[in-house]
């Protein structure tokens, strides 16, 4: 049985005064049974928020990783810096491949860095709204995968057995569109169809895809009630408490009703 997990990316928002509230109010008012929480504070908020949240079983994570441990790069974290400080790591985000032009092998090599580390990556795929409209989202998403194993095998090295994806359509984040719950399922089969393919998992239907495009309490539901889709990578809606918790509380009901399947 996947687990259950709901990942909150605060992406550039909040500060060290004010993360420390947020985080444990989140906390409080996300305690239900079945879901792994977490969430994913800008760096500089990493050690407030571990503060915060140790011992509510809230787990810290961070919003990237350099994919070198250490060298002349300005400005960059690497993995042994956030030691203590986190215990997952998302890598590939769709802003990140947008803004700082993250390739598949960059991004493999990130995931290197939290395997030789030990923080859990979440490694983000997905498809452009031109891509989607050609017809080529399936494409899309397998090339990315593909790629990134590549560049596994380069190094001899495996995918961490902890892996979590999180499918972007980066055409529903922000913008107003909506996809669907078919459309994040279908992408789900693809993604795990395509790690197995890649020979670097030995089950690769026990990864747990997430889905990530503009998650709210309203519509997670059609999200969830997928059963190949296993939580949420949640933006926006992650920095506000109401949300949270509604989004928190239907991922409960998605894993009591796997616990007594």
């Amino acid at each position: 049985m996947r687990e259950v997990i709901i990942a909150g990316n605060w992406k550039m928002n909040s500060t060290p005064a004010t993360a420390a509230a947020l985080a444990a109010a989140i906390a409080a008012a996300t305690q239900v049974a079945g879901v792994t929480r977490v969430i994913c504070p800008p760096f500089v908020c990493l050690a407030a928020v571990a503060d915060a949240l140790a011992g509510t079983g809230v787990a810290v994570g961070a919003q990237n990783v350099h994919a070198e441990t250490f060298g002349a790069f300005t400005g960059e974290v690497s993995a042994p810096m956030l030691a203590g400080l986190a215990s997952w790591c998302i890598c590939g985000h769709s802003e990140r491949r947008r803004d700082q032009f993250e390739d598949d092998a960059l991004i493999a090599r990130k995931l290197l860095r939290c395997l030789e580390h030990g923080l859990r990556p979440i490694l983000c795929v997905g498809e452009q709204l031109a891509e989607r409209e050609a017809g080529r989202a399936t494409d899309t998403v397998r090339g990315q995968l593909t790629a990134t194993v590549a560049e596994l095998r380069r190094h001899r090295a495996d995918l961490p057995a902890s892996l979590v994806v999180a499918y972007e359509p980066v055409w529903a984040i922000g913008t107003g569109r909506t996809a669907r719950g078919v459309d994040a399922a279908e992408m789900a089969g693809v993604i795990r169809a395509t790690l197995a393919e890649g020979g670097l998992f030995d089950d690769a239907e026990h990864v747990p895809v997430l889905y990530g495009g503009s998650v709210t309490s309203g519509a997670i539901d059609e999200f969830l009630a997928e059963p190949s889709i296993d939580g949420a990578l949640v933006g926006g809606a992650s920095l506000k408490v109401d949300q949270m918790a509604g989004i928190v509380a239907r991922a409960g009901v998605t894993a009591a009703a796997r616990a007594a399947a």
